[in-house]
């Protein structure tokens, strides 16, 4: 760990990808405001990506999520995903065709809203559950989406980065294998991060629901950071809605500058989409809760004021809402943090708990495994 260089403390908790610590991030941000910038560049140059999202004067605009790239001739978008020649927005996926890998994942599956979902527990049977309880002997397909809109420095699915390396999928390709396997009963978009090719997405939900026996179960579900283009956001949630699925919001900091120092990019758009899709759908569904956020606790920098922030959040539209705070494990280029220490986890139950019924902690075996307790 580095101590920070703007306050020059040796008692926080500081990633030297970063050089600075929460405190100054919040309190300085204009003086920290370079060295985060400095560690996306470098980061993102790798991978040929921009460094942030384009402002070209002469560009064409992309509208699919928030970042709203302005994208010059010869640019990429910060997604990597489009690009810009003749003055014309072009891709190499499209509402039809994505970058996508796909795999099967048993249930009870990994997902963050195991703990309540139809897949892990039964709610909602017999019409968005085959069974009563867990659906053992089931799959949740996981459709990985490669490209994102965020940068995270911590990012423990960085491959989606990797544009080069992977083939792309067709609707039809996607709905067959679905339809060919009847222990199929939930799609999980997620990556990377789904915003940047949510009209794949949305086209090919359409289509399984439209396609699949009358008795066939397939729950669509997102799991996101909920940055997307609020009418592309809004379509996606309704699919869930009517599917039994679940919308997964990753909630990465309540700080707009602790958000562009971890993520590269506001997310403000996130808050506005959850309120958004909260006053749309929530009411409409009783037997499964429709939306859900979680936090990765991240050491030194998504702390108890993040976390309070966006419980009040969450509390303040409905403190039924399912939260997650998620155990965080080294990766990507902030490998030299700490797994989150248990008092830090604790702290940030308790304090979540304060404003919301259902708070659930994640990636306890983590715990185990570093520190060889639980909480």
């Amino acid at each position: 760990m580095s101590r920070c260089i703007l306050c020059g403390s040796k008692d926080k908790i500081v990633s030297s990808i970063l050089g600075v610590c929460v405190d100054c991030i919040r309190s300085r941000f204009d003086e920290a405001v370079g060295y985060i910038v400095e560690a996306h560049r470098s980061t993102r140059t790798r991978y040929g990506l921009p460094g942030s999202p384009p402002r070209s004067k002469d560009g064409v605009r992309c509208n699919v999520c928030s970042n709203r790239c302005i994208i010059g001739e010869g640019e990429y978008g910060f997604c990597g995903l489009r690009y810009c020649k003749d003055r014309h927005l072009l891709s190499n996926i499209s509402a039809s065709k994505a970058l996508l890998y796909g795999y099967l994942d048993p249930h009870v599956t990994n997902c963050c809203a195991s703990w309540f979902c139809p897949g892990g527990t039964g709610r909602g049977y017999p019409r968005y559950a085959y069974r009563p309880t867990a659906e053992y002997g089931y799959y949740n397909y996981a459709l990985f989406f490669y490209g994102c809109n965020f940068d995270c420095l911590f990012c423990q699915n960085y491959n989606h980065r990797m544009l080069g390396e992977v083939s792309s999928l067709t609707i039809d390709e996607l709905v067959e294998a679905t339809l060919s396997n009847p222990r199929i009963s939930c799609w999980c978009f997620f990556g990377g991060s789904p915003e940047p090719q949510l009209p794949f997405a949305i086209k090919a939900s359409s289509k399984i629901l439209e396609e699949k026996p009358e008795d066939r179960i397939v729950r669509i579900c997102f799991e996101w950071n909920g940055c997307g283009n609020p009418k592309l956001a809004e379509e996606a949630c309704r699919l869930s809605l009517i599917s039994g699925g679940i919308v997964k919001f990753d909630l990465k900091a309540f700080s707009r500058e602790l958000s562009y120092a971890l993520s590269g990019v506001d997310n403000e758009e996130a808050y506005r989409n959850f309120e958004r899709l909260y006053d749309r759908f929530h009411s409409s569904r009783s037997e499964v809760p429709l939306l859900t956020a979680t936090t990765l606790l991240v050491p030194g920098y998504v702390d108890e004021h993040e976390v309070e922030g966006i419980a009040r959040f969450l509390a303040d539209l409905d403190q039924d809402i399912p939260y997650s705070l998620l155990v965080f494990h080294p990766d990507y280029v902030m490998r030299d943090l700490p797994v989150t220490p248990p008092k830090h986890v604790k702290r940030c139950y308790d304090l979540a708990s304060r404003y919301l019924k259902n708070v659930h902690i994640g990636n306890l075996t983590l715990l185990h495994i570093a520190y060889g307790v639980g909480i």
